[in-house]
């Protein structure tokens, strides 16, 4: 068996990215700095429980002149270079403020392959024995109502197109350790 290590040093994925003012992400299903649910991880990678199933997401007190949002779940402590996209929505229209639990992406709004391939959420899942990994969702504010790309977009591109578009920035961040084998 091959020795993957143990988490990383935190990586920070927004720290090289312009500021933006934050404002306000919320969730019915799961609490900043709470563990993912069971239901919220991922059955497609073998964990236990897992249903790949998105958590209920609120988002309040946004820039004004936003005329889209873009929803994302990061995990940037996936033992690989680039961190791994569970779940990437863009053009969500302006008069969208939540989610539901296990909702699709709302009409108008594009769902893009996360890093498995799959156009939708993709639960936490880290390596067993790998240590605590974080979930981050964000949700951004955008100043056009859509973002110059269609779903073949990856998630990479989805935020290299928010570069110059984002007026503000919202974050819920979860974790989940899997035990080690």
């Amino acid at each position: 068996m091959t020795n993957i290590g143990t988490a990383p040093l935190p990586r920070e994925p927004y720290a090289g990215l312009p500021e933006l003012p934050e404002f306000t992400l919320t969730s019915t299903d799961i609490q900043d700095g709470g563990t993912a649910p069971e239901w919220m991880r991922s059955a497609l990678f073998g964990v236990a429980g897992g249903q790949d199933r998105s958590p209920q997401l609120s988002w309040s007190g946004f820039p004004e002149g936003t005329k889209s949002f873009v929803l994302t779940c990061f995990d940037p402590d996936a033992p690989v270079p680039s961190g791994f996209w569970h779940w990437t929505v863009s053009n969500i229209p302006a008069n969208v403020r939540s989610i539901d639990t296990g909702a699709d992406a709302p009409a108008g709004a594009l769902t893009h392959r996360n890093d498995a391939g799959v156009a939708g959420f993709l639960g936490a899942a880290p390596p067993a024995g790998h240590g605590p990994h974080r979930y981050i969702f964000c949700v951004t504010a955008v100043d056009v109502e859509k973002l110059d790309i269609d779903e073949n977009a990856s998630p990479a591109v989805v935020n290299f197109n928010l570069l110059g578009h984002g007026l503000g920035r919202a974050f819920l961040t979860v974790t989940y350790a899997e035990p080690a084998a």
